[in-house]
């Protein structure tokens, strides 16, 4: 929702390229960060380092990306129930950016990152708000009929 500002409530304002503009820059970031990757893979090959260190690495790095990805699509649809938890993860989150990415490309597809629980939070608190408006005593913003005074 960074990028979105307000624009995701009428979807208004630049919200249809900025939502293109969130999946291309995700999805070119994911492909500089697999870049980066094989750079530092090679440097293990240069290095002659052992196959199970190569292995490793790989490994740690499918796992942490794919942990990501499965942390980072959850937060799209729901809050973290516990937040200890979440800053523990923070880490191998950091390690595994490329599903970080791979998430927000394929979020930013069919709808802003995160949209969903934000509008239905937004819907929620909005009829939440009318409600308590509506059922307020002398309130001159509820009346329906025209200016009465109170003797």
């Amino acid at each position: 929702m960074r990028f979105f500002g307000t624009t995701w409530v009428a979807h208004d304002g630049g919200y249809g390229p900025r939502r293109v503009g969130v999946a291309a820059g995700s999805l070119t970031a994911a492909v500089g960060g697999c870049f980066l990757l094989r750079f530092a893979y090679q440097g293990l090959e240069i290095a002659n380092s052992s196959p199970f260190v190569g292995v490793l690495v790989i490994v740690m790095f499918s796992v942490c990306s794919a942990i990501a990805f499965r942390k980072t699509w959850e937060g799209f649809s729901k809050r973290p129930v516990d937040a200890a938890r979440e800053e523990a993860l923070r880490s191998l989150k950091g390690i595994g950016f490329i599903g970080s990415l791979v998430a927000y490309f394929v979020r930013s597809l069919t709808e802003a990152p995160g949209e969903g629980l934000r509008r239905t939070e937004y819907e929620t608190a909005v009829g939440q708000y009318e409600r308590r408006r509506t059922a307020r005593t002398r309130n001159p913003a509820a009346r329906k009929g025209g200016r009465t005074k109170r003797k």
